[in-house]
């Protein structure tokens, strides 16, 4: 137990991201801590498949590696390893640490977390026939470890916020019920853990600022639980009160961000400038967690096949609707239990290339049987090749089916899930559920600003006056937005309307819509049901985990006061 800040950084946002970040993090400045976020909905089920492959599988690979090239270094800097690369096998991976650390003549004390993996009481606790079952845990059993010496700690499905709040945790001496602080440091990690999405990736106004390649970010944790948010001097991107807002609003629903160990306030909290690349988040007011604890369920949900007519030149809707009819017609005997068409209206009229000159039919199937959404559909799409509409190509040959994922949420009583801290020296450690729940509820606060009016007014993208992020939560996609003045906030909270919204973004018109006011951030989350239908593995729409839906948004024109353009 210390005073001093604790000073984290994030190395990794999803199993895939840039290798390099380890060793940039270790050689880029001093950290005492360095985490890493492995683990999607989506990487559950590439892992589960893995593991019916080899029972041995189920943990992020790259892990190993990127731990192989830089573990003497991270030992050498006295840098505490955390992370959540565990996967489905966090003691998979912790004994193959131990094996690549003897192996490299590294002295180093390897613990792991586990309990969240439910896949043997999937039926018992109602969830019926799935390929993965991960519950998520909170951050006492990453503290347990650290406190008992760990040099690097493993987890498998934990939030991802808790590979930081459990450093912190176990570096302060945090109790269980102080929650102002866990909950400061919650929201200090949503910042962080997904790396350089707060130093400027997929920012909103990245035209405004030398983005090049960012730098992956770091949280500054003080004992209150208020933190700094900055980077390594020197490194890419930036850090400011946009970067780091734009990742609070993201892939959250309201002003309360549930987790299993503290409910944090979002909209208590305050941004601050602290200096160049420096962002300071205070006053974030805590309360008790939930009973229950959300459950990751994915299965294997059938096949998929797609084909992509292209359509040049003139008579588009007609050439759409020949080849429509013509495939159709020859799936009538078996046709797939899904067919979703999609016709992209790219083409522009006297085009100078071919390529602007065209349009793009998508047609999607899927089908339990990977026969019918195999060959069976495509070698019908090919066969049309010299018999259908003027121009015919595809922009890709004839394939197999291959197998889709079906993502659900689950929620179970804590006291269901067992939550086992397994220390270096072997020693099992029990952690108790929080001792003090609160049942989560929507926060009744919709105080709306004084509106802000303005007879002049001009027709213009949305995104000239607003921010935005977007992503998914299972079938669900949320969209942050968020103004930059006052004057901004006053107007965007009165004409962004979930009328507005769902006029905008048609796709949505169909679909139930809830808006959350987050006025301290001049914000707005925009919570979608259902558009991205059984998850991110069952691919049921273009951009199918919605990292784009506020892109769109932005680019959508409305009539705004002068005065804000």
């Amino acid at each position: 137990m210390t005073a001093g800040p604790i000073r984290i950084g994030n190395a990794s946002g999803f199993y895939g991201d840039r290798f390099s970040a380890v060793r940039e993090m270790l050689t880029g400045g001093p950290l005492d801590v360095l985490t890493g976020d492995y683990l999607a909905e989506l990487t559950m089920l590439i892992l589960g498949r893995d593991r019916m492959k080899d029972p041995n599988r189920g943990y992020a690979k790259t892990f190993l590696r990127q731990m192989e090239a830089n573990l003497a270094l991270a030992k050498e800097k006295g840098v505490k390893i955390v992370a959540n690369a565990g996967g489905l096998n966090p003691a998979g991976l912790a004994g193959a640490l131990r094996e690549l650390a003897a192996k490299l003549g590294v002295d180093v004390a390897i613990a792991h977390v586990e309990g969240d993996d439910l896949i043997q009481r999937a039926e018992e606790l109602g969830f019926g026939k799935t390929l993965t079952a991960n519950a998520y845990l909170g951050a006492w059993g990453i503290a347990d470890c650290l406190d008992a010496g760990a040099d690097i700690v493993v987890t498998g499905r934990v939030t991802d916020a808790s590979v930081i709040v459990g450093p912190a945790a176990a570096h302060f001496g945090w109790a269980r019920d102080d929650h102002d602080a866990l909950a400061g440091a919650v929201a200090a990690g949503h910042v962080i853990e997904c790396g350089t999405q707060a130093t400027g990736g997929n920012y909103a106004f990245f035209t405004e600022h030398e983005i090049g390649v960012p730098g992956f970010p770091i949280a500054e944790i003080s004992a209150d639980g208020s933190s700094v948010i900055t980077k390594h001097p020197g490194s890419g991107g930036v850090v400011n009160a946009g970067t780091v807002t734009a990742q609070l609003l993201y892939e959250i629903t309201g002003a309360r961000y549930a987790g299993p160990d503290v409910t944090a306030r979002f909209d208590t909290l305050t941004l601050t400038d602290d200096g160049p690349d420096r962002v300071r988040i205070s006053g974030v007011t805590g309360e008790p967690p939930p009973p229950t604890l959300k459950v990751c369920l994915n299965g294997l949900g059938g096949f998929r096949n797609e084909t992509t007519f292209v359509l040049t030149g003139l008579d588009i809707e007609a050439k759409a609707a020949l080849v429509k009819e013509q495939l159709e017609g020859a799936l009538k005997a078996r046709p797939p239990a899904d067919v979703q068409w999609t016709l992209a209206r790219t083409e522009h009229a006297d085009a100078e290339t071919e390529q602007q000159a065209s349009a793009l039919l998508h047609v999607a199937v899927k089908d339990a049987d990977p026969e019918v959404a195999g060959r069976a559909f495509s070698g019908a799409a090919i066969e049309l090749a010299l018999a259908s509409y003027p121009g015919f190509h595809v922009t890709a040959p004839p394939a197999a089916a291959s197998p889709y994922g079906v993502y659900r949420p689950a929620f179970v009583d804590a006291h269901e899930v067992p939550h086992v801290a397994v220390l270096p020296d072997g020693t099992r450690r029990d952690i108790a559920p929080a001792a003090e729940t609160l049942p989560l509820s929507e926060v009744d606060n919709e105080q709306l600003p004084a509106p802000f009016t303005q007879a002049e007014v001009r027709r213009a993208p949305l995104g000239r006056v607003i921010g935005a992020r977007s992503g998914d939560k299972g079938g669900n996609a949320n969209v942050g937005v968020w103004a930059r003045s006052d004057e901004a906030w006053r107007w965007l909270a009165h004409r962004l309307t979930v009328t507005e919204f769902k006029l905008l973004l048609p796709e949505t018109a169909d679909l139930e819509v809830r808006r959350h006011l987050l006025p301290n951030l001049r914000a707005l989350n925009f919570v979608v049901e259902g558009i991205l239908g059984e998850g991110v593995a069952s691919q049921a729409r273009f951009d199918p985990q919605a990292k784009a839906l506020g892109e769109w948004l932005r680019s959508r024109e409305i009539d705004i006061p002068e005065a804000l353009l």
